[in-house]
């Protein structure tokens, strides 16, 4: 277990040093909570998948041709559940002027679940048969409005909705082709339903999970897979995507309920899942970069 390492505060400062790092990038592509109500055992979800026939020769005297429909279930395993427990000594809670909890448990959500959980997200994505997966070398503006206008195009010939397509990309690559203010860089992002940027440290097609509790893993949280490759962007048609929280514990046990030590608790955890839908994997176009390099 990780000692704490907060610095006690002078009683005249009222603040604390924290992290700059985003919240979930990915948040916005949360399915339904009615998806819940559709599993058939306590750790999966079902869901429809349909196939019907084609059309078929008109006869005059025979009428139509007969179709078919074929509905089966499929279903879905929960693959995320992580969490973690941290307690603050209420003398360090007074010291640092009663922020040290609050703040703790900000920090444990800024810093290290938005940013697992993003990962996971995409590395789980990446790892989907069925996706469109291209490699190469993005390093200009210019390259990157191709590679984009390559994607959009073979999503079209893919028959993919052009509504409800997300775009996630490097922080760097998006930039660069919003600085270039041309026509063609505005119509092209201006195609998508969202765009994001996403930090280069959640951006991986895989990553290791560190369990905390063996050697050289006791922090837990993530890292970069040796054989992982950087993503450059990628694009999500959204009801392609299964993406459910179904139980998420965020407790506080004060001190004086705590019988182990006089300081307070904050339990975390988190039990979701990350999938597709089978006949929607069209709908997940991915580039990464050709070139491994080490996390």
């Amino acid at each position: 277990m990780p000692n704490n390492t907060i610095q006690l505060a002078k009683k005249y400062t009222a603040l604390l040093d924290e992290v700059y790092q985003a919240a979930s990038v990915v948040g916005d592509l949360n399915t339904s909570p009615e998806m819940s109500r559709a599993g058939a055992n306590a750790n999966e979800i079902v869901y429809p998948q349909m196939t019907v026939s084609g059309l078929g020769d008109y006869d005059r005297n025979s009428g139509y041709t007969t179709g078919a429909v074929d509905l089966k279930w499929k279903t879905a395993a929960f693959n995320y559940d992580r969490g973690t427990k941290i307690s603050v000594d209420v003398m360090d809670d007074e010291e640092t002027s009663r922020l040290a909890f609050g703040m703790a448990g900000a920090e444990l959500m800024r810093t290290k679940a938005a940013p697992e959980g993003d990962a996971f997200f995409f590395a789980t994505v990446s790892a989907f048969s069925g996706i469109t997966k291209e490699t190469g070398t993005i390093t200009t503006a210019e390259q990157f409005l191709d590679a984009l206008l390559t994607a959009w195009s073979r999503m079209d010939d893919d028959e993919v909705p052009q509504e409800n397509r997300y775009l996630y990309a490097k922080s760097a690559l998006l930039n660069s082709i919003m600085g270039l203010d041309s026509y063609k860089s505005k119509e092209i992002l201006n195609k998508f339903a969202n765009k994001k940027p996403v930090p280069s440290a959640r951006f991986y097609t895989d990553i290791d999970m560190l369990d905390g509790k063996t050697a050289g893993e006791e922090l837990g949280h993530y890292k970069k897979s040796a054989d992982a490759e950087e993503i450059d962007f990628m694009i999500l048609h959204k009801p392609a995507i299964i993406k459910f929280d179904k139980h998420v514990a965020n407790d506080i046990i004060p001190a004086r309920l705590n019988a182990d030590a006089d300081a307070d608790i904050l339990k975390y955890r988190k039990y979701a899942m990350v999938d597709a839908y089978q006949n929607k994997r069209a709908g997940i176009y991915m580039h990464s970069n050709a070139v491994k390099t080490t996390a």
